[in-house]
Order: structure tokens, then sequence, then C-alpha cells
């Protein structure tokens, strides 16, 4: 019998921990998922018991990492990002390979060579987004690579958005993950991308007004932004001297702009704390970043300075989320976007019966004789409820999927890497595309100097 050791019991466990609890006596395994606080692993398990247990696990105890992973045949690391390089290091000590949604940073690429040694493997990445565009992508530029054509382009955007039955806000929004991360995305460095042959760069400031209308059938449309550094994806893909590469995040047209508000106030900042949040007012928030006017409403100077009127649809989504109201804070020594965060929290969260949705759109450009082919293939994923969400199954069930793979010995390769390798994505897409986790492509001929609206 062989034992797998899942650490975290998150959001994101959900769809992981059944599918492999479903796997587990045909292919004669225990499962173990530990989390800080046991009562989470617990919930995750239930109606599971038989093949599965739970345990209290802290990363940051040396002798609790030595002891569970001691006990593994393979790892799942569903812990905060930060803390995956400590279960890896014990992992590689111990000769236990290991599984991650997350990205690659350069402390696990450090581990490479010794995993390599091991005869295991540390595979990141595995997920979504990082994840399933990563797979999805390789077989589209693959496939066209094998008959010889000439890729121009490729571009790739994700969107962790809410299904089309429940949007019922006038931002068409609402948190489907970790809300800090939609109010501090893009605030990592300059973005770069590649757009017929040129770097091109855009500020944190102006990213969300420069943004790529995408429409899909039944779906639709929507608008992208694009992603930090795209460059980091050219070697990864294999295209090496391709004029064009790009990523982006999907949200639905008239957010961005409307998120470039908050933006351009400085509402989105997290390097500094602001005084007497405690008994601060949301119209005391907003307030705060606009001239000294004691004449003039917050509303009609807000307006003034973001160049807006009083009927444009960024003022309707502003009023609607309750920034001017009298609601206290109630957050001490807060930083403007821990502020900014819990009034969105308060509006776009979920309500009990809400789904979400994921959405994936690829761009692939590439030369068939003399004619400009443009391929898109999109997927688009539902939840089921407040438990198997889209966001859980497309995170949790690929990852679950290699970890099986692994197990089974039909993963072989070793070392420090993410599924970009056709024995990795192929029979991982393969099974995906069983579940109902697949994409649509479509081909159609580009009408001479017809390019992408980077």
């Amino acid at each position: 019998m062989k034992t797998i050791i899942i650490l975290g019991a998150g959001r994101s466990a959900s769809s992981l921990i059944h599918y492999l609890c479903q796997h587990a006596k045909a292919n004669n395994w225990q499962i173990k998922v530990g989390d800080f606080q046991q009562e989470l692993a617990e919930e995750k398990i239930k109606g599971f018991e038989d093949i599965a247990s739970s345990f209290q696990f802290d990363i940051n105890n040396p002798t609790h990492r030595q002891e569970y992973i001691g006990q593994a045949d393979i790892v799942v690391s569903l812990l905060p990002a930060r803390f995956h390089i400590e279960a890896a290091r014990e992992a590689v000590k111990q000769g236990v390979p290991l599984t991650t949604a997350s990205y690659i940073t350069d402390e696990m690429q450090e581990l490479d060579q010794e995993a390599k040694d091991k005869g295991i493997i540390l595979l990141n990445e595995m997920g979504l987004d990082p994840g399933i565009d990563h797979m999805s992508a390789m077989k589209m530029i693959e496939e066209v690579k094998e008959k010889g054509y000439s890729i121009e382009g490729f571009e790739s955007f994700t969107g962790g958005l809410v299904a089309p039955e429940s949007d019922n806000n006038p931002w068409n929004y609402k948190f489907t993950w970790n809300p800090r991360n939609v109010v501090l995305a893009g605030q990592g460095g300059t973005v770069r991308f590649l757009h017929n042959g040129k770097y091109k760069y855009i500020p944190y400031h102006k990213l969300f007004r420069r943004t790529e209308r995408i429409e899909i059938e039944e779906y639709g449309k929507f608008e992208g932004y694009a992603n930090r550094d795209s460059l980091n994806y050219v070697q990864k893909y294999g295209l090496e001297g391709v004029p064009t590469v790009y990523r982006g995040t999907l949200r639905r047209p008239g957010f961005c702009r409307a998120w470039n508000c908050f933006v351009t106030l400085g509402a989105t900042d997290d390097s500094f704390i602001m005084e007497d949040t405690q008994d601060m007012t949301y119209r005391e928030f907003i307030n705060s970043f606009l001239r000294y006017n004691p004449q003039d409403s917050v509303e009609l100077k807000l307006m003034q300075y973001l160049k807006l009127s009083q009927d444009d649809l960024e003022m309707d989504k502003l009023i609607w989320l309750d920034i001017f109201s009298d609601k206290k804070v109630g957050l001490p020594s807060a930083t403007p976007a821990q502020i900014l965060q819990k009034i969105l929290e308060e509006k776009w969260s979920l309500d009990k019966n809400d789904k979400d949705m994921i959405v994936m759109y690829h761009k692939l450009f590439y030369k068939k004789g003399d004619e400009n082919i443009l391929r898109t293939s999109h997927m688009v994923v539902k939840g089921k409820d407040q438990t198997y969400t889209a966001m859980s199954d497309t995170v949790g069930i690929p990852l679950a999927i290699a970890t099986k793979l692994i197990l089974q010995g039909k993963i072989t390769r070793t070392g420090t890497c993410i599924p970009v390798h056709k024995n990795i994505y192929e029979p991982v897409l393969k099974e995906l595309e069983q579940m109902g986790i697949n994409f649509t492509e479509e081909e159609s001929v580009m009408a001479p100097g017809e390019v992408s609206s980077l």
C-alpha cells in the first residue's frame, strides 16, 4: 500500500482530495491529509474515512516535516506558496517525489540536481494557471511545429469569473479565489511582452487601460489585460524567435476601466499604513486621496480627479460598492489595499447558491504555405457548488491526475520541472477531457495584414 501525504486543506484541496480518494481503493493507496487546523482536513475527507485520515501539521515544525513526509510515497503540497520550499527540501532529503500547483521559485529550481540524484520529481505549476495553461498551450504549439509550420504569435488568457447565472452586479465580477491577489494584481513590476518582434512594456498605472477584446461563442465578450512577464514563457514554450508572445487575465468588458479608478487614486497601494483606519469611514478613505476642498462633495472631487461624468458607467460601479458611505473601516493600522479589500469583500463575495466560472483562451498565429492561420482554443468550466468550484476543479484535478501518474510509474521524469513535456501534458489533458474539462478549437484564415489588437 502506498501513502499519499497531502499538506494543506484549503479551498483548492476539495476536488483534489475527492479525486484521489475515489481512486484510492483501485490503486491500493492510503491518504493522509494534514493542516494546521486539523478540523479543515477532517471536513475534506468526510465519506472517505475508510481510506483517508487527517492529522495536525505545522510546516514550521521540523519534527512534523520529518515524520509525515517520511511516511509518504508522494507529497502533494497545497500549503501557501511560500511554504512549498520547506516541504520540498524535506522531500528531497528523504527521496520522496512532490507535486504542487504553484509557480517554481528560484529556491525550488536549486533543488533540481539533488532531486535528480535521488531519482525523484518535484513537479510544480500543475494546477490551472499555472498548469492547464501550460499543457494546453504546449499541445497546440507542438502540433503546429510537428507539421513544419512557422509560428508567428501566441497569446493566452485566463480568468476566474462568476458564472453568467450568478452574475448580478454592475462589475460582472465576484471573488472566486484569493481576494488579496485580485487587489494587488499587476503590482509585481513593469509588464513585459513581445508584439510583432518589438519588446513592449506597460507600467502598473497604465496596465488596466491597455486591454484586448475577446468574444467566445455562447459566453459573450471579455477583456484581457497583460500579466506581469510574458517573456518568461518564450523559452518555456519553445517560442524563441516568435514575434508575438503575450499572456493576460480575463475580465468582463468595463471592469478594467473601472478598476483603473482605484489604481489612479492609490487605493490599491500596499506599501504604507494609513493613520486612524480603525475609525475611518469608507467615505473618508476615498477622500484621503483627493484634494482638500470642504466646499465640494467627495463624489464631485472624485469625478473631477478621474475626469468622470456623473452618468459614466464607472460611477455606477463605484457607487454600488458603497465607497461613499459612512460605514466604518474597522481595521487597525491598515494599508490602502487592505481597506479596499475589505470594502470589496462585502460586495463581491459569492452568495450561497452562486457558481464560479473559469475561462481560458489561446490564440496561435502561424503560416501555412502562403496563408496566415489563426487557431483559437478555449475552455470554459463552471463550478458545481461552493465546495467543488470551477477553481477547485481546475486547480486540484490536474494536480491529482499527475500525482496518480507518478505513483503508477507513468511519469518518470526527475528533477524540478513544470508540465510542458509531452509525456506529462498528454495523459493529463486526455483524462481532463474525459472529465469534461476540455478545449474547443477553431481555425480561420486571416486577411493580409490582420493582426492581434494588442
